[in-house]
């Protein structure tokens, strides 16, 4: 199978290589994102691979289909940019179909802390060998209360990774679960907006 990959960048060269080769698949690694002037870089491939500040609109899909593409594989989750209704019968679609919820749990948290501790700043600061507190002393997570809006798969880490830290927790889900030491609260009159 050969496959144009469009939008590369360097770790997908580290991710995908290897793996391409152990399989026979036949890439050519592209720079430019896929969009109605490089759409003719697909001519002569199997299946093009794409990401999501790709252009996979009906003029694009149909160039696609016109030059004997049969597979579009996205390197992500959604697909809000592929054009599903034009690739029927024509062309199969392929995505990701889940990230790891652990990393973006895990995400979410280091930037609360990040911001917390301000280590944006004190990066900065020490770069200038400017060593100083002043405005970079945060607070202590321990004993303050959270909110987490939607407890599943993700939102239920980002409560255990709470739970680690002694924070209280406050949550809110259209069809709560059983969590021990969460408190489930509507949006209406929490002051969420």
């Amino acid at each position: 199978m050969k496959i144009a990959f469009f939008d590369t960048k360097k770790y997908d060269l580290d991710g995908f290589k290897k793996y391409a080769e152990e399989r026979g698949i036949d890439i050519t690694y592209l720079e430019p994102r896929l969009d109605i002037h490089t759409v003719n870089l697909a001519k002569g491939y199997d299946g093009v691979c794409a990401f999501v500040n790709d252009d996979l609109s009906t003029p694009i899909i149909n160039k696609l289909i016109e030059y004997g593409v049969k597979a579009i594989f996205m390197r992500c989750a959604g697909y809000n940019n592929v054009d599903l209704l034009t690739c029927y019968k024509h062309i199969h679609v392929f995505r990701v179909p889940a990230y790891s919820p652990y990393a973006v749990a895990e995400h979410a948290f280091t930037l609360l802390t990040t911001l917390n501790r301000r280590i944006h700043k004190a990066y900065n600061r020490t770069r200038e060998y400017n060593f100083s507190l002043v405005d970079l002393v945060g607070v202590d997570l321990h004993g303050k209360t959270i909110g987490v809006i939607g407890t599943g798969k993700i939102g239920k880490i980002m409560i255990n990774i709470a739970k680690g830290y002694g924070m209280n927790i406050l949550a809110y889900d259209k069809f709560p679960s059983e969590i021990e030491g969460v408190t489930y609260l509507p949006l209406e009159g929490s002051g969420v907006k």
